[in-house]
């Protein structure tokens, strides 16, 4: 699976029609898409699709049409990100109306047009599933610790001191379980 951390923007054009798609993180999808709307005023449509995980690890996914005829821009939208295997992630295709109409099978080619040519653009990054843990360790261990970290990809989230140090680490699941197997004498997961 993949995903994508910052905005990336298109503009493909059909018989004057302008199709302007944004791929964007999941987490920025609604702030963005307000934006858009007060910042294109004349633009006609505003389609959106997008896929993201919840917690449960179940994948989520919505589209809309946004007036467009029915199954002729959020759909195929969709099944572009679906194709692609584009996850916590969405797309807001902008569009405005140059006079000509494409027909349902012209809509459907331009809608994907324009997610096909905004995911080329974009940077994709690898999505690993990552688990937070928190550990306790004595101050003796704390290099050795924070070295194992970075050798680990290991992220450390917060980091409190009292009578032992307090870690909230995150990392994927084949990570962590190393890093607590290489330091198990040392560390006491909670």
């Amino acid at each position: 699976m993949k995903f994508v951390k910052k905005i990336t923007t298109q503009t493909i054009e059909i018989k004057q029609s302008k199709f302007i798609a944004y791929l964007l993180p999941y987490s920025k999808y609604p702030a963005t898409l307000e934006e858009l709307k007060s910042t294109n005023p004349k633009a006609r449509h505003f389609v959106v699709a997008y896929r993201y995980l919840n917690q449960f690890h179940q994948i989520i996914e919505h589209s809309s049409d946004d007036g467009e005829p029915k199954g002729t821009s959020g759909k195929p939208s969709l099944m572009v990100l679906q194709g692609a295997d584009v996850i916590n992630s969405a797309v807001i295709i902008v569009r405005y109306f140059g006079g000509t109409k494409l027909g349902t099978g012209g809509l459907v080619r331009a809608y994907s047009d324009a997610v096909n040519v905004v995911l080329e653009s974009a940077q994709l990054l690898d999505y690993k599933h990552k688990i937070t843990k928190e550990i306790f360790i004595e101050y003796t261990n704390l290099r050795l610790v924070e070295y194992e970290c970075i050798a680990s990809e290991i992220e450390i989230l917060e980091k409190s001191f009292d009578t032992k140090i307090k870690y909230k680490l995150q990392g994927s699941e084949t990570s962590m379980e190393l890093f607590l197997e290489k330091l198990n004498r040392l560390v006491e997961v909670i």
